[in-house]
């Protein structure tokens, strides 16, 4: 069985709201489920495709400044 997890998650998000893709995400970190990672990952690849440069600058601060 060949099965494309980035395509079921975009398929499954698609056509969402604001406030329901801010819903799954919280949701998903709520849960602090393994299995919700991937899922938060192919969000955050969209984010990342479509971000301009200074989003992305701001972006990277902000992860390396919670990660210290």
């Amino acid at each position: 069985m060949n099965f494309n997890l980035r395509n079921a998650v975009l398929a499954n998000v698609s056509g969402s709201s604001q406030e329901q893709l801010e819903n799954t995400i919280i949701d998903a970190i709520q849960r602090n489920e393994e299995k919700m990672l991937p899922g938060l990952g192919v969000l955050f690849e969209v984010y990342w495709q479509h971000a301009d440069e200074q989003e992305k600058q701001n972006v990277l601060q902000t992860l390396e400044e919670g990660l210290k």
